[in-house]
């Protein structure tokens, strides 16, 4: 299992903790299992349940590890990206390779210049990104270790995040027992797990990562993430008034507005999407009345976003890509496209296990991950790698001297049992 890379990721939402574990095997991404803990944990860019994180951080890599066999021992954090501020850079080195050959070691040195940068007390230093390299007059995005050169340039983006919140929460990973391995933007998942990057080379995309309290939007041209900012509004608002009105929980009624409506249907049926009782008796919602509760929040949120987006929409062609919570709303890509009068499309990760778009940046940390790890050489993985083996031979070893313990054994006994 030496070609086997195992890591977790964590991400902490404004509603809830998510908690993947992955591997890379053959140049292959396989998910191991999710955990999704709700916690109100945040709200803004203040952490205001520390205790009730870590205990979801630690209740989420307990069932991980039950299922596993082996603890973790770090993750990949992301975070939010509140305050988000990018410095664009060009650094410099000298090639100091034997026979004027670049190394790892000169794009490291063009990484350290660039982060001897001041980015203020009030923010912290988030992600180091390469976008591209320059040598002898030819741009790349191809790390060009091994071409001659007696001079590297490449560009470097510094994207940085609110200072305060970013180490509160990475205190709360190590209060809950675990090592940080890396951080990154929680957009910068998005746009790594959508393949974002490279649709933005030749023009302009917004990410919208609707979250339960609030929707992250991000710039994206010339192939780097350019900006980001969040809009206190997000599917949390569109529940409030169902809420008011009905008294149901906000995690069920967040379940009926992604699932149980069309929101660019021109008619809506008078077939009821959920039915319970209470002390009054039987009671029921209707598609149509969920509709029209809902709408005017959701015409709200739109017009915010139009708002937000008139400039870049002036500026040339744009993509918008609807990921987070909202990704999953049925019919929300065609309401805001209506209003934008662009391209406007959901995105759903098609990652086996993982098939959710509140799912999308917490599965983007493990490319943007992977990605640096030729840049930075680490070799260490979220588990006891010892103990995984262990843990995955005795059972391969279990399975193959006891029959017993097959399925297919198991079936049988249910069925022939009965006969005799």
């Amino acid at each position: 299992m030496n070609d086997k890379q195992i890591f977790a990721a964590v991400e902490i939402a404004d509603h809830e903790v998510r908690l993947i574990v992955g591997e890379f095997f053959n140049t292959r991404f396989n998910i191991i299992k999710v955990e999704r803990i709700s916690v109100n944990g945040v709200s803004g860019n203040t952490v205001i349940d520390h205790k009730g994180i870590v205990h979801a951080i630690q209740e989420a890599s307990i069932e991980a590890e039950r299922m596993i066999g082996a603890p973790i021992k770090s993750i990949i954090l992301g975070v939010p990206s509140y305050n988000m501020k990018r410095y664009a850079l060009k650094s410099t080195v000298q090639v100091t390779g034997f026979d004027d050959t670049i190394t790892v070691e000169d794009i490291r040195e063009a990484i350290r210049k660039a982060q001897a940068v001041n980015v203020g007390k009030n923010y912290a230093l988030i992600q180091t990104v390469c976008v591209k390299y320059t040598v002898n007059g030819i741009s790349t995005r191809r790390i060009p270790i091994g071409e001659k050169a007696k001079e590297l340039t490449v560009d470097i983006d510094l994207l940085c995040a609110d200072r305060k919140l970013s180490f509160e929460l990475v205190k709360c990973v190590e209060d809950a027992g675990l090592k940080v391995m890396d951080l990154y933007l929680d957009v910068y998942g998005c746009c790594k797990e959508a393949a974002l990057f490279n649709q933005a080379v030749d023009q302009n995309v917004v990410v919208l990562k609707m979250e339960r309290q609030s929707t992250t939007l991000g710039l994206l041209s010339g192939g780097r993430l350019r900006s980001a900012m969040v809009l206190d509004a997000g599917l949390g608002a569109f529940c409030e008034p169902v809420v008011e009105k009905y008294g149901l929980q906000r995690d069920k009624v967040a379940e009926l507005i992604k699932y149980s409506i069309q929101l660019d249907g021109e008619k809506f049926s008078n077939h009821p999407v959920y039915i319970w009782q209470d002390e009054s008796g039987p009671r029921k919602i209707l598609e149509q009345e969920l509709y029209e509760i809902v709408s005017p929040k959701i015409q709200e949120w739109v017009e915010s976003i139009a708002n937000f987006c008139a400039q870049i929409l002036q500026a040339g062609a744009t993509t918008v890509i609807i990921t987070g919570e909202g990704g999953e709303m049925q019919g929300l890509d065609h309401v805001l496209a209506s209003r934008l009068h662009c391209e406007v499309r959901n995105y759903i990760p098609e990652t086996l296990g993982g098939r959710n778009a509140g799912l999308t940046a917490c599965l983007g940390l493990f490319y943007a991950y992977k990605d640096k790890l030729p840049i930075t050489g680490y070799t260490d993985n979220s588990l006891d790698m010892d103990q995984f083996i262990r843990s995955v031979s005795y059972r391969e070893n279990r399975a193959a001297g006891n029959p017993e313990d097959t399925i297919t054994k198991k079936l049988k006994g249910i069925l022939f049992d009965g006969k005799k």
